[in-house]
């Protein structure tokens, strides 16, 4: 067995350890197993936020576009800040909400907010079925690294297969608490490991200068939009940019992370830390377009980074930048197939077929759901190829008008719009259209949550961080 496989087999050991260890450190109760008991601590809670929102969209997926789109993938720095800033706004309420009148799931929230049935029966459906394509990203980006940092050792099918074996493993066992634990190694591996192959491979043409200064006169498309494609312009930098972080912000694993903090003061702090890990898309910047220089024509962008990494790095080196691509994929696959299965456990099964589900039954339930997720998602890596980052934007876009304008052959986006973006246009008329047509919300639960978030607007800095162990209610 090569060095590379070692590192891939110690990558792929080293989580099972931790959850195995984070499993042990739980309670038996279904409210640990979905959300840590409502007391994840701080640096577990930045963790897990931010490998949850960085995976293999952000680790190969910014690689490709930026080797084949040139700069429109810049527009990140913006969505991260986005992203922060709707986490601390958002994000805050949600958490408080969530604590005063025991929300689980997104489903659980907005059903109870506008009072209606139908509505959280349409939310849990999306955000199961739209979660789908994203969890097929990690799964593909991390098959992609295993395969390539074995040396092919580990064919694609195998390398899918194992990634997925892990995490049914010790998601299965730890639920939240696991995922957290691991996404702590995850994060830190992912971050560096990104910074440290761009400095490294740019000086195989002299450094970050001369990089820039040789891309300048052999490729000066790909710094200025709209790129080298000529379809990439300003419509899909603001598209990006928006769909990006609004598309997150709605993903169930996030809202899990919302109601499973501890304390309120992580929110204050998340517009800046989120901002600051952006600099870690500085190295996809030199490794693509180091790329572009001395690997050009790449057929598949998506392994622009693993080709130049393996052919270019010490096999030893690569392999752990490489685990940390697998890292950045793992760290959002363990946190989808858990919100999703918590989505279907408590939105349908214990809602509708058994309300009175033992704490071990939900579990159970919850595990069978892991596997059926991670099934059909490998299937779809199996057969239904794509590239990373259109995936991931027909993911966050979340409406048919998104896969129209995305697969179906012949249609474009109008005005050079992303598709996803079309999606969120289609998204506001369906709201406003909806709201206007159907009765007013009953007077009772507006005052009750106009009372509540009025409570948390005057007392947001006095806010007790107490749990009533019995209905969650929030003390001042």
């Amino acid at each position: 067995m090569g060095s590379g496989s070692i590192i891939i087999f110690l990558f792929l050991l080293i989580p099972l350890i931790v959850g195995f260890v984070a499993a042990s450190k739980g309670q038996s109760s279904s409210d640990d197993y979905f959300i840590q008991g409502r007391g994840m601590g701080s640096i577990a809670a930045f963790f897990t936020v931010a490998a949850t929102w960085w995976s293999a969209f952000a680790f190969l997926g910014s690689n490709a576009s930026f080797y084949t789109d040139g700069p429109v993938y810049l527009t990140a720095f913006a969505w991260n800040i986005l992203f922060g800033y709707l986490y601390y706004v958002v994000g805050k309420r949600i958490w408080y909400l969530g604590k005063k009148f025991n929300y689980t799931t997104p489903s659980d929230f907005l059903g109870d907010f506008y009072d209606s049935e139908k509505l959280r029966i349409i939310v849990a459906l999306i955000v199961s079925v739209f979660t789908i394509p994203y969890l097929q990203i990690q799964l593909t980006g991390g098959a992609y690294l295993i395969e390539v940092a074995s040396g092919g050792v580990i064919p694609f099918w195998m390398a899918a297969a194992l990634f997925y074996a892990v995490i049914i493993v010790y998601v299965w066992v730890g639920g939240m608490r696991a995922v957290a634990w691991t996404d702590v190694i995850y994060g830190a591996l992912l971050f560096f490991s990104l910074l440290f192959v761009g400095l490294y491979i740019s000086s195989l043409v002299g450094g970050p200068t001369a990089m820039f200064e040789q891309m300048s006169q052999q490729n000066p498309a790909h710094l200025t939009l709209p790129g080298p494609e000529g379809e990439s312009g300003y419509a899909a930098w603001i598209s990006l940019c928006v769909i990006t972080a609004l598309g997150a912000i709605m993903g169930p694993q996030l809202w899990l992370r919302m109601y499973a903090v501890k304390n309120s003061k992580l929110f204050n702090l998340m517009p800046l830390l989120i901002s600051f890990i952006a600099i870690t898309y500085i190295g996809s910047i030199l490794i693509s377009w180091t790329g572009v220089l001395v690997m050009p024509n790449v057929e598949n962008a998506d392994q622009i980074l693993p080709m130049m990494v393996m052919d270019y790095m010490p096999i030893v080196f690569g392999s752990i930048v490489l685990a940390g691509g697998a890292a950045a994929a793992m760290s959002t696959a363990n946190s989808q197939i858990h919100a999703v299965s918590t989505v279907i456990t408590k939105d349908f099964y214990q809602r509708y077929q058994n309300p009175k589900a033992s704490d071990s039954q939900l579990k159970q339930v919850s595990r069978f759901a892991i596997l059926l997720f991670s099934i059909i998602a490998y299937i779809l890596a199996l057969f239904a190829p794509g590239v990373l980052v259109t995936i991931g934007l027909v993911a966050f876009g979340g409406v048919a008008v998104t896969l129209l304008f995305t697969f179906v052959p012949g249609i474009t986006s109008p005005f050079g719009l992303n598709p996803a973006m079309w999606g969120l246009i289609l998204n506001v008329v369906l709201y406003v259209t909806v709201s206007l047509s159907t009765a007013p919300r009953q007077q009772n639960v507006i005052d009750r949550f106009d009372r509540a978030l009025n409570n948390f607007k005057e007392n947001e800095d006095e806010i007790k961080e107490e749990v009533d162990d019995e209905n969650y209610v929030v003390t001042k």
